[in-house]
């Protein structure tokens, strides 16, 4: 496997995954302070699968845009996906932890 993203590919990787890690803290109610980073970190991770993994074999005139070996719109769904089931699992874990099972 080889990947071939860039710094300019990274850093706008980045940033969408801070500001939807920034969202997804102001978004959730009853998450903890560390949610952003769990919400950036998901983004991040569905979005590099996405663009260097799963859609990685596929050349530049199938896949518009790319933006320094970033294949943006790929990542952008992997990322939606993978970040929301992160913020997810996060704001039901943490939900669990801090007020206990429900009675039955």
């Amino acid at each position: 496997m080889q990947f071939d993203l860039g710094i300019g590919g990274f850093g706008i990787l980045v940033a969408i995954s801070l500001l939807f890690g920034l969202a997804a803290q102001l978004v959730v109610s009853g998450g903890s302070r560390w949610m952003w980073l769990i919400a950036a970190a998901g983004w991040f991770v569905g979005g590099i699968i996405a663009s260097e993994v799963i859609w990685g074999k596929m050349t530049e005139g199938e896949l518009q845009p790319i933006i320094d070996g970033l294949a943006l719109d790929e990542s952008l769904l992997g990322g939606l996906v993978v970040g929301v089931l992160a913020v997810l699992v996060a704001r039901f874990t943490i939900g669990r932890i801090t007020h206990g099972p429900h009675p039955v």
